[in-house]
């Protein structure tokens, strides 16, 4: 049954790889914004993992329309790792990390605001550097 699901889930993506890929770069940016306004509310925990949802989502468009796995959290830290090695750019997997400090701070609360209101700007600025590998070919 699972292997069916996952045959199925291949031939979905074939036949209409744009909509997943648009799916995962709306959920990006609607992810950072989300992130802003929890932060502007106060909530640092829920604020810090929308900015990891962001950061998720825009690889996971990249992802998909390469045809890369990015089922797993561990697939996210290759896929920045790929890009960086790709672009020779070692902003993308920086921003990556501090996205992935935003998800731990989900669950430790320790980050003050101003330091998710940085850790948020990088993951702009990493959306920002990724966005334009989806108008790709």
């Amino acid at each position: 049954m699972l292997k069916h699901s996952k045959v199925a889930n291949l031939q979905s993506k074939h036949e209409e790889p744009q909509v997943s890929i648009q799916k995962y770069h709306q959920a990006s940016e609607k992810f950072l914004a989300q992130a802003r306004q929890e932060l502007s509310d106060g909530d640092l925990p829920q604020a810090s993992e929308k900015g990891w949802g962001a950061t998720a989502q825009i690889l996971k468009a990249i992802a998909d329309q390469r045809g890369w796995e990015h089922g797993r959290h561990r697939h996210l830290s290759r896929i920045a790792s790929r890009l960086r090695a790709e672009r020779g750019d070692r902003d993308i997997y920086r921003w990556f990390q501090v996205a992935e400090a935003l998800h731990g701070n989900f669950y430790d609360d320790q980050m003050l605001a101003q330091d998710i209101a940085e850790s948020l700007d990088d993951v702009e600025s990493l959306i920002d550097r990724l966005l334009p590998m989806l108008t790709e070919t």
